[in-house]
């Protein structure tokens, strides 16, 4: 295995976020040549084009043309019909992307380089209603008019593969929860991304490795929703090109192998308009009524949304008894097998929701979760008792979907779903959920065939 390095001269090449002054003025001394201009896919990726920096500087005003394929795409990238966005019908025309120049960030991994995140509308100006970044602002305004602006932080789990004989495998091959003697290939990765996300100015809060082989956890820091999303989506970026130089690559899997299962934890606060901590506690016996409304939310609505934090046929495997992933809906004070964990203190009290897992887009999955929050602080729901028992066995709970299938059936039929998101969004992302279905009906797997040919 190659011990390469993060490349990072300091004296030749700026870091963090750039101003759209400071911008100009490191194009012009040359110091930056490029600029990537990047939209959030429906698996969260960054997909877009790399520009010469005085043409993006020069054009980029009136956005940029791409393929309006790039929200109605699989994870192989594949043109998809059924859309009402684009198709072979409406001959895959393009859309327009507007650059958020408040997202300019120096990527370190490739010097001389800037990213910014845009947002796609049609020529007219009309922003496209199934952008992930456009659906979780839409929910943050409702919040907002209820009062309240979301915090986030987040916790992404990820597994390190590295080139077996036979095809990759962990990285290590140990339990290395909480480990801080690392085998090389762990401490060199965190030594690396370390560097990259402090000079892409996106200080993380911790890394750690985890019980599974090869896996890994990033805290990344709490702060404004819609840039906790940017700042992930930029994360897993990075990450691919940090892991890439000691011929790594990490899997953003939600089970990336038998038993082991990754999960994208988001922690949620909502604050008002003051400044303070709306779900601000000391006892676990006297959680603020804001607090319970937004538990009953997400307890009573996550089941008509489940598509957007379990997308893939993959996420249903992660749900295991005992395995730290939830597998009923249900929430406990301070409890890693419920669905909501209710976590922190005073003013650092939040709800953490664990049902994501790592194949989550994190702009959808919050999306999700503030729609329901949303729902049950306007309809002052309460919610069932908190579970103080095996929340595996917690049977009073409505269950887990067994798999995609039974999830698209119940989203794609809900009226809460429709209400929430509204219909163009639940049919675009049903269509996406039985466009994952067909394939996996249609390939035969390794496993199908370990199990088949005797």
């Amino acid at each position: 295995m190659t011990t390469g390095k993060t490349v990072r001269p300091a004296t030749l090449w700026p870091s963090g976020a750039v101003s759209e002054e400071s911008l100009r003025e490191l194009v012009e001394a040359r110091r930056i040549t490029e600029i990537m201009l990047a939209i959030p896919d429906m698996q969260g990726r960054l997909k877009g084009k790399i520009f010469s920096a005085p043409v993006f500087l020069e054009r980029m005003a009136g956005g940029a043309e791409m393929c309006s394929y790039l929200p109605a795409t699989d994870t192989g990238m594949i043109p998809l019909e059924g859309f009402e966005l684009t198709g072979w019908t409406q001959g895959f025309g393009d859309f327009l992307v507007t650059p958020d120049l408040s997202t300019a960030r120096v990527l370190p991994t490739r010097p001389g380089t800037v990213i910014v995140i845009g947002d796609p509308v049609q020529h007219d100006g009309t922003p496209v209603q199934v952008n992930p970044r456009h659906m979780l602002r839409t929910q943050l305004d409702g919040m907002r008019e209820l009062g309240y602006e979301v915090r986030v932080g987040v916790e992404s789990e990820f597994v390190l593969l590295a080139n077996g004989e036979s095809g990759p495998v962990p990285a290590w091959s140990e339990n290395l929860d909480y480990a801080l003697d690392l085998p090389p290939a762990a401490l060199s990765f965190a030594r690396h991304l370390s560097g990259a996300l402090a000079d892409a100015g996106i200080p993380y809060e911790a890394f750690k490795t985890e019980g599974a082989p090869g896996q890994a956890e990033v805290t990344l820091p709490y702060g404004d929703a819609l840039s906790a999303c940017d700042d992930y989506a930029l994360f897993r970026l990075l990450a691919r090109d940090v892991a890439g130089h000691d011929d790594l690559v990490p899997a953003f899997m939600a089970a990336p192998q038998t038993g082991t299962g990754s999960g994208l934890h988001l922690h949620l606060s909502l604050w008002n308009e003051h400044g303070d901590a709306g779900f601000d506690h000391h006892r676990a016996q006297d959680l603020p009524p804001l607090m319970t409304h937004a538990i009953a939310g997400l307890i009573s609505l996550l089941p008509h949304l489940a598509p957007f934090y379990w997308p893939t046929a993959n996420s249903y495997k992660r749900l295991r008894p005992h395995s730290f992933a939830p597998t009923r809906y249900n929430w406990g004070i301070d409890h890693r097998g419920c669905a909501v964990r209710v976590t922190g203190h005073g003013p650092g009290a939040r709800l953490e929701v664990r049902l994501a897992g790592s194949d989550a887009n994190a702009y959808l999955a919050l999306t999700a979760y503030i729609a329901a929050m949303a729902h049950g602080i306007e309809e002052k729901l309460e919610p069932r008792p908190a579970c103080e028992r095996d929340a595996y066995h917690d049977t009073s709970a409505i269950p887990a979907y067994a798999d995609l299938a039974d999830a698209l059936q119940h989203f794609e039929h809900s009226t809460a779903a429709h209400h929430l998101l509204g219909q163009d969004v639940v049919r675009h992302y049903a269509r996406a959920a039985r466009a994952e279905l067909d394939w996996h009906r249609s390939h035969v797997t390794d496993t199908e065939r370990q199990r088949g040919i005797r």
